[in-house]
């Protein structure tokens, strides 16, 4: 469980693009492994929303397995709502 003040990555749409490239992975193929819509996967890379809650923590936990580089930065709010 995330404790106040810990650091979490924030994904924008430059991240989910740059991570879903780095699994190799289609929009459509990483909506599946992520159990949402391709539109979703869409809307997030083109910066229309970002992930958040369980998607941005499912997220992380992708990038991490996948040694994927992320930035951190401080567990405040998020600008925009997912669908």
């Amino acid at each position: 469980m995330e404790k106040k003040g810990q650091r979490r990555p924030v994904w924008d749409a430059a991240g989910v693009h740059a991570l879903r490239r780095h699994l190799g992975l289609t929009q459509q193929e990483l909506a599946d492994e992520l159990g949402t819509r391709q539109q979703t996967i869409s809307e997030w890379e083109r910066g229309l929303y970002r992930p958040r809650g369980a998607s941005a923590r499912l997220l992380t936990l992708v990038a991490e397995r996948a040694d994927f580089a992320y930035e951190a930065v401080p567990g405040e709010g998020e600008e925009k709502d997912a669908p």
